[in-house]
């Protein structure tokens, strides 16, 4: 597999449809018990996985970006 790129294996969607992620792949990516995932999907490229701290990471950035814009338009 290429630097960076993992095949963790496959689960099994349980009776309340839920998954159990690989060990390997929770210590990749230090996913603890409490963590918040968010669930995006692609009905044609599929499933994804993020943690929801980094997309609040992200949120903030982009909510500095635009105050710094508002700012300057002023």
């Amino acid at each position: 597999m290429p630097e960076g790129k993992h095949v963790f294996g496959i689960v099994t969607i349980g009776d309340k449809g839920q998954i159990v992620i690989p060990k390997r792949a929770r210590e990749v990516f230090h996913l603890a018990p409490g963590d918040q995932l968010l669930v995006l999907g692609d009905e044609d490229q599929g499933i994804a996985l993020v943690k929801a701290d980094i997309l609040h990471e992200f949120a903030g950035e982009i909510m500095k970006a635009m105050k710094k814009g508002a700012d300057k338009d002023q």
